[in-house]
């Protein structure tokens, strides 16, 4: 499910998901590798692959560099999430940020003709809208309604 919710965010909302200056809001399903861990890791990493493969003018280093990075960032967060301390989700949301940025920022860069500095500046600010705001709501928003489904 999350493969084709992923996949179908980012040729859908593709005129703003493959630009030097970006948001991929398909990304803000990423947090929700916290609560589902493998499967969810998976799954959105199926779904960046068929995504990119549909919609990105990139070609196969993007369809082959989302992946790995999304792949990347998602089991990172899952496994800093799984160790329960304060603030585990901030930190494992902050780093789906960073690996994002740092890995898709870098190929992006000589792709767009744009210098590496403000490559990862944007897309570091559009993971920040979609992983770190709109993923944040929606894995509260999620984790809330599993609560409340399992103590009823």
């Amino acid at each position: 499910m999350l493969a084709a919710l992923y996949a179908a965010g980012v040729v859908f909302f593709a005129p703003i998901s493959f630009q030097a200056i970006q948001v991929r809001v398909a990304d803000a399903l990423l947090p929700l590798s916290v609560l589902f861990g493998p499967a969810a890791i998976a799954g959105l990493g199926l779904g960046v692959f068929i995504g990119n493969f549909e919609a990105s003018s990139f070609g196969w280093i993007d369809v082959v560099g989302g992946t790995v990075a999304n792949v990347i960032a998602t089991t990172l967060a899952w496994l800093i999430a799984k160790r329960g301390f304060r603030g585990a989700w901030i930190s494992a949301i902050s780093v789906e940020v960073i690996a994002i940025t740092t890995i898709v920022g870098t190929y992006l860069a000589p792709l767009t003709n744009t210098p590496i500095g403000l490559s990862l500046l944007y897309v570091m600010i559009g993971e920040i809208v979609a992983v770190g705001i709109c993923g944040y709501i929606l894995l509260t928003a999620v984790s809330r309604i599993l609560y409340a489904s399992a103590s009823s």
